[in-house]
């Protein structure tokens, strides 16, 4: 039989964590708002310069990002990107969003189709110094590419 003692530990032991977890859980916030509002300058202000990128669509950097961006605000300019969830864990941040668009320019060699797209992702970012340093994901890419029509349906 294992006995639990009871611990009371003062709430202001936590104001740190909980400050920094506000804060982390802000930049996943801001990583919406920059595409909901086309402010690619937004990016400056949660993305570390030497961003490591683990997704095969872009490239490493801050930079980097903003061209992909810029790319994808043009092929589709009425981006609304969804919260679902926000959740960190020590320096990570992982976050899964719903975008939703149409398909209105070139993305990928793909001609506009006027399309309506809907796109998952779960992304999980390492934070260093209050920016987003390094990042994974996972993406519904083979529904997105059949919402364009650059892949047949099955």
């Amino acid at each position: 039989m294992m006995v639990f003692e009871q611990v009371t530990i003062p709430l202001q032991s936590f104001k740190g964590v909980c400050d920094m977890s506000d804060q982390y859980k802000t930049l996943a916030y801001t990583f919406a708002t920059m595409l909901n509002t086309q402010n690619i300058a937004l990016i400056d202000t949660f993305i570390a310069t030497d961003y490591l990128n683990h997704n095969p669509y872009v490239a490493d950097g801050r930079e980097a990002n903003k061209q992909f961006w810029s790319q994808w605000l043009t092929a589709f300019p009425d981006t609304q990107v969804t919260v679902e969830d926000v959740l960190v864990v020590e320096h990570n941040v992982i976050g899964r969003f719903t975008y939703r668009a149409t398909h209105q320019g070139y993305f990928m060699g793909v001609s506009p189709t006027g399309n309506p797209i809907t796109m998952r992702s779960i992304d999980i970012w390492r934070v260093q110094d209050g920016k987003f340093v390094e990042h994974w994901d996972e993406l519904n890419t083979l529904e997105l590419f059949q919402q364009i029509g650059a892949i047949s349906t099955f």
